[in-house]
């Protein structure tokens, strides 16, 4: 019995090398082959692949051919008696395969299994389990009356919320996610079918799995952890329209014309309520901020206005006119949340100090702008001031009152600094803290939990592994970080499901890594915390004003582009370049894709020329990525234009 483990990769390095760990723990004692098929990664993931894991059978792909035909490409290679199908951002434990396939062993009719799967989070995964798409059931999932209706066998369908979790259960649908399946099955009803790109694949192998007769299982015996939001941005409008265009593949495929009207309907409908429900979150997580002060400042500048009128200028007998409060104070929100934006207000972690500079500045700019209104327009410059002071009382006391009401705490910062426990042993804390410290993390070290004869004896000692439920509730930890050199894969996972209601934030360190890797929700990203975790370039700030400066340049090279045409340099000279430098396709000024630097969007200008070493390009663009300022960017835009000779 001979087992394939086929993981596709893009752009996730960390992530893989933990993924591959965990699976060299896990393949010990069993038959194994590992293959990882890399869609044409630009972060260093071939790179690491092969001084790192040189028994990984790895196919490089020049481009990104897609999740299904890079697994085919695998697939077609194996002669495995099994074969499972792996994502990279996955952690699997050490009896997690002899498992599987005992149970697949014992049970002849099982062409497929799946999973438990836990987010970065420990959170249980709903699509671990799940029936079959047809329009009923979808229809029952985009409007939501599965989520109400969790316990219905009618309603809950999709995700079969109503089978146990903790039970083993055979179903419809596998996640692509781990799938584990017969390679001789598939010999017999063909391998992923390449016309899903990304999504729906999974869906399609498990219904001809159905359709041959044989069974699909969720599996509740063991767990993996499937950090899942490196690969899938569920608040991306692209995620929602390729998810349900590949419904569509599907139901056009196995549903009767009919049913596959009904559903194509459904599916456009769901591509424009999913995408604005996307939108909307969005733009809501974006905008509530800076609107929360926008509304506060206007209503303090109502109130001052009406107190103004009333008691400062009441001798004068002084009204404001009705365009006072319908155009000139939304003119001064405006430049005050504008500048409060360029601050870096809104930036995270939030800092009273950035909002506070943001408000001053923006008072300065209207007070010298108050200079050019019409005089018929020159209300009071002292209402100007005193409303820019009640504007800061009221906006920074609006967020010490959210943060005592989020984090039990009025400090102006959410929060000021992580409260991180380390779940390892003292040589393993001694490393992660040093990770942390060349990562520049912000973080308040509270020791750490071991069962090493000898740790206790040291200063930052907290308690032993028994312990750690109570330590976690008793100093309000808000990071957990697992040691994979002092516990097993499978002790993680445990943890991970034990603990993940009560710590905001659980990571790994792997062991001999250089870095801590996590994600504390399934819709967004994880963290990794490396020594480059900090440079300038991916600063909050650094990242909104090289858009501005991508924005500004896009505008004023298009309007000269028809007039000064023969002064540009060639990289400038293409309308197209030029427009998606507009629209955020493009950035002035970059670099090629390189495994040591940050990965930037298609530039127009390089910033390092192409006739000098490889050794003096990578120096100088690791110099710009470190101290990176939007003034750079100027500068080599006007260099471009007027080289020194």
């Amino acid at each position: 019995m001979k087992l394939s483990v086929i993981i596709v990769n893009y752009n996730v390095k960390y992530f893989l090398e933990q993924c591959l760990l965990s699976v060299q723990k896990a393949i010990t004692g069993i038959e194994a082959d590992i293959w990882v098929v890399d869609n044409a990664s630009s972060d260093g993931s071939v790179e690491m692949l092969r001084s790192q894991f040189p028994g990984v059978r790895l196919i490089a792909n020049a481009d990104n051919v897609g999740f299904s035909r890079a697994n085919n490409q695998a697939l077609r290679a194996s002669e495995a008696d099994y074969v499972l199908l792996l994502n990279p951002d996955t952690v699997v434990a050490e009896d997690t395969f002899s498992k599987c396939l005992a149970f697949m062993e014992a049970r002849p009719q099982a062409g497929g299994l799946g999973i438990r799967m836990l987010d970065g989070g420990g959170r249980f995964l709903k699509e671990s389990k799940r029936g079959l798409p047809t329009p009923r059931v979808a229809f029952y999932k985009m409007f939501g009356i599965s989520a109400l209706f969790k316990n219905s066998p009618k309603y809950g369908q999709y995700h079969l919320t109503y089978l146990s979790e903790q039970e083993n259960h055979p179903v419809d649908i596998l996640a692509g996610a781990f799938m584990l399946m017969r390679k001789s099955l598939l010999n017999q009803i063909g391998l992923l079918d390449e016309k899903y790109f990304m999504y729906g694949e999974d869906i399609d192998l498990s219904y001809r799995i159905r359709l041959a007769g044989a069974e699909n299982w969720y599996f509740a015996e063991s767990a993996i952890i499937h950090y899942k939001g490196e690969s899938t941005k569920k608040d991306s409008v692209n995620y929602v329209r390729v998810f349900y265009q590949a419904m569509a593949i599907f139901a056009k495929q196995y549903f009767s014309a009919r049913n596959a009207r009904l559903f194509a309907w459904l599916i456009q409908f769901g591509i424009f309520f999913r995408a604005g429900i996307a939108l909307l979150r969005r733009w809501s997580k974006l905008a509530f901020h800076p609107l929360l002060d926008a509304g506060l400042i206007y209503g303090g500048m109502y109130l001052l206005t009406q107190f103004w009128e009333n008691n400062v200028k009441v001798d004068e007998g002084l009204i404001y006119p009705p365009i006072y409060m319908q155009l000139i104070v939304p003119i001064y929100v405006l430049l005050w949340v504008l500048s409060a934006y360029f601050s870096g207000a809104y930036d995270k972690p939030f800092r009273a100090a950035k909002l506070v500079r943001g408000l001053l500045v923006g008072t300065i700019v209207i007070s010298a702008a108050y200079g050019f209104f019409p005089a018929d327009h020159r209300y009071s410059r002292g209402l100007i001031v005193v409303g820019a002071a009640w504007s800061i009382l009221l906006t920074v006391s609006a967020r010490a009152l959210m943060n005592l009401a989020l984090y039990g705490r009025t400090g102006l910062t959410a929060p000021p600094e992580k409260g991180t426990l380390v779940v390892g042993s003292a040589l393993e804390t001694d490393r992660v803290h040093a990770i942390l410290q060349r990562a520049g993390v912000n973080h308040k070290f509270l020791g750490f939990v071991s069962d090493l004869p000898g740790d206790e004896d040291n200063e930052f000692y907290v308690g032993r592994l028994a312990d750690l439920p109570e330590a976690v509730r008793a100093l309000r930890v808000d990071e957990l970080i697992f040691c994979g050199r002092d516990l097993s894969n499978k002790q993680i996972i445990g943890y991970f499901e034990s603990l993940g209601g009560l710590v905001e934030e659980l990571k790994i360190v792997p062991e001999g890594s250089d870095y801590v890797i996590g994600s504390s929700s399934v819709d967004y990203p994880g963290d990794t915390y490396t020594p480059d975790f900090n440079l300038r370039i991916s600063l909050p700030a650094s990242k909104r004003n090289k858009r501005v400066v991508d924005l500004a340049a896009g505008m004023l090279l298009l309007l000269g582009l028809p007039l000064f045409f023969w002064l540009y340099p060639a990289a400038l000279r293409r309308p197209l370049a030029l427009f998606q430098l507009l629209f955020g396709q493009r950035t002035l000024v970059g670099y090629p894709p390189h495994a040591q630097l940050p990965k930037l969007k298609p530039a127009l200008i390089d910033l390092a020329a192409a006739q000098m070493q490889p050794a003096l390009q990578l120096r100088i663009r690791k110099s710009y990525v470190k101290d990176y300022t939007a003034l750079e960017d100027v500068k080599i835009l006007l260099r471009s234009f007027f080289p020194k000779h």
